[in-house]
């Protein structure tokens, strides 16, 4: 992919063309615009103490990126209780929606860089493994073209099927987007898509991998800033 050189960027923005050579910018959820992770475990570790079992720091970071189903069925092993996987997304899907419905706790930077893209007419989507039910009170507040649930997907990250789909949503190629990660399941989704990833790490480490680079925080990142870091 080529890059535009400073002048060059200059005259687009001058002219209001696109100041980003990607076809679309697709984003995860979980860790990436919305800081939902302690709200997971906090639902993680109710759903034990409600059937008397320990559930550690560990067992949660241990599910980060996976999708709920694979999740369902790590919890209701982990825990030996009798509820089916099924219940146990259920049950974590709920308490989620009804957090996220009282309050979002954006991650710093990312609100405002999906805001300054959408200004600039890139297109965008959302791509998470979470449910509907919790995408759509972050959903109704951003500009996203099309939306990627885990439960619309039969081949959950890190499968490249999630990331796949939004780009056709968007009627895009997913070698010409950028995908923005927080996690190394997430990651290598979007990577076997075809993807340049953006990885901004928050609760675990992302291995290094071609077309690939990490960023501590997305604050103060700008639409012009994107194609540089893949120089």
């Amino acid at each position: 992919m080529d890059t535009l050189s400073g002048d060059d960027r200059l005259v687009c923005l001058f002219y209001g063309v696109r100041v980003t050579q990607y076809a679309a910018v697709l984003w995860d959820l979980d860790g990436t615009i919305v800081d939902t992770e302690p709200l997971w475990m906090g639902a993680e570790h109710a759903l034990a103490a409600e059937h008397g079992k320990i559930w550690t720091e560990e067992d949660g970071l241990a599910l980060v990126g996976n999708s709920l189903i694979a999740s369902g069925h790590y919890i209701r092993e982990k825990l030996e209780i009798e509820m089916t996987a099924e219940d146990v997304v259920d049950y974590l899907v709920n308490q989620l929606a009804a957090s996220l419905t009282e309050h979002i706790d954006w991650r710093p930077g990312a609100r405002e860089l999906i805001e300054a893209l959408d200004s600039e007419g890139v297109p965008q989507a959302l791509v998470t493994m979470s449910y509907t039910a919790i995408a759509e009170p972050v959903v109704a507040s951003l500009p996203f073209k099309a939306v990627v649930t885990g439960d619309i997907v039969s081949r959950p990250k890190p499968h490249p099927d999630p990331y796949l789909l939004a780009a056709e949503l968007l009627g895009v190629d997913a070698g010409d987007c950028l995908a923005i990660e927080d996690s190394g399941t997430g990651a290598a989704s979007a990577s076997a898509a075809g993807c340049d990833v953006l990885v901004v790490p928050h609760f675990v480490n992302v291995p290094e991998a071609d077309r690939r680079v990490q960023v501590p925080t997305l604050e103060g990142v700008k639409p012009e800033d994107l194609d540089p870091l893949f120089v």
